[in-house]
């Protein structure tokens, strides 16, 4: 019998992940959370960043309602609740991006995502604590993201108006996902709608039928942007997107989403899997043009890990040989390159070659949300993997 990958990455979750956090990240002084540790779990910034805030308080009343009801769980999470709540928003209900670490402002509401991460946390939390103020925070803050939701930045954009305006692929990935979390709280006619809504945008507008590749930026007609945004491929952004496609698929009982999702997985694969160093580049330009981000060669953790989970998911649901093989190849770099076994949790930052670049374990964009998430959905999966074979009495995975 294989080692049970379910009980690999529920160890890791429980064991190794979540201790870190809990030890380390929680501010005992203004609430909230620190992001920036060390290698070793030490605080070396004091920023608060909005989105990172919101991502926690998801993780820690998730695992509460969805793996055990820890009260030192819901604690941690009321943290991030609490600080949310009293700092977070400007007087128009929108989260900003940053701030100090006692909670004032640092740099304006201009990233959408704050908001969608609030919004989760919000949910999840109000779901434990049946705190209606953050179930009506969540509904709130997600009106108010669909209102923004043709022009995310609203008046913090960059972009000079009408030269060449450009439809990002974000959006419309992360409320397929946004809109299942909030599903117990939104009309269903609105989350259908919603839902149909990103199917139509992420498998027939940004997936492209020529390359069966998913763009990260097109124009807003949907066509190609012969541009530094309009070439760039982000293969972690697509893999993710998959998964979240397969959960509405599976949701709707769509065998015909579910197999395109799965082949999206695998020509990503093909397209983005590094041949010489192996793992998964992490931008690449679709003519194979330099691309403008000078970190286009590295292999982050979250790329990794969704990966994972889509793989995992693709596998339960369609069994193919082709989608196994790549899970143990994918799994196989990841356990081998970004686990810290001296300090616990994992690296995020690895150089091409896959030597540690950046020793953090939080930072600005990396925190308590991509790795436990992805050890969570994975344990979940194999657990119904094992299940489902167990009672056909088969015996090894494939």
């Amino acid at each position: 019998m294989k080692t049970k990958y379910s009980e690999q990455y529920k160890n890791a979750l429980l064991d190794d992940v979540i201790p870190f956090w809990e030890i380390n990240s929680p501010d005992p002084v203004y609430g909230g959370y620190f992001t920036c540790l060390d290698r070793e779990g030490k605080v070396y910034d004091t920023d608060k960043f909005v989105w990172l805030q919101g991502r926690q308080a998801w993780t820690f009343s998730m695992l509460y309602n969805q793996a055990e009801q820890k009260t030192e769980w819901l604690e941690i999470s009321k943290d991030g609740i609490d600080f949310l709540k009293k700092y977070g928003r400007d007087s128009k209900g929108r989260f900003y991006f940053s701030l100090t670490r006692e909670g004032k402002p640092l740099i304006q509401p201009y990233n959408i995502f704050s908001d969608c991460f609030a919004t989760m946390a919000f949910a999840q939390y109000g779901h434990a604590t049946k705190d209606q103020e953050s179930l009506d925070l969540a509904k709130f803050t997600f009106q108010n993201i669909l209102s923004r939701k043709t022009k995310p930045k609203g008046i913090y954009t960059k972009a000079f108006p009408k030269t060449r305006p450009l439809r990002n692929f974000s959006l419309p990935m992360i409320l397929s996902n946004l809109c299942l979390e909030l599903e117990h709280l939104l009309d269903p006619n609105l989350v259908e709608k919603t839902l149909d809504d990103c199917i139509h945008e992420v498998m027939e507008v940004f997936l492209k039928p020529d390359t069966n590749l998913i763009y990260e930026n097109l124009l807003e007609d949907g066509s190609l942007s012969n541009s530094f945004e309009g070439r760039l491929i982000n293969p972690g952004h697509g893999i993710e997107a998959m998964w979240f496609m397969m959960d509405i698929a599976s949701r709707r009982k769509d065998t015909t989403l579910m197999n395109k999702a799965v082949d999206t997985v695998e020509r990503i694969l093909e397209y983005g899997w590094d041949k010489k160093y192996g793992g998964i580049f992490y931008f690449l330009d679709v003519k194979g043009h330099p691309p403008q981000q000078l970190e286009w060669d590295q292999k982050l953790w979250w790329v990794h890990l969704e990966t994972l989970v889509a793989l995992a998911k693709a596998y339960r649901f369609t069994k193919r040989p082709t989608i196994w093989a790549w899970f143990e190849k994918v799994h196989q770099y990841t356990w081998n390159h970004f686990p810290d076994p001296e300090y616990k949790e994992w690296y995020g930052y690895l150089n091409r070659q896959g030597e540690v670049l950046l020793p953090l374990k939080g930072g600005k964009w990396k925190g308590c949300f991509h790795l436990p998430r992805a050890l969570f959905q994975v344990w979940q999966t194999f657990e119904h993997i094992e299940k489902e074979q167990a009672e056909t009495q088969t015996t090894a995975y494939p």
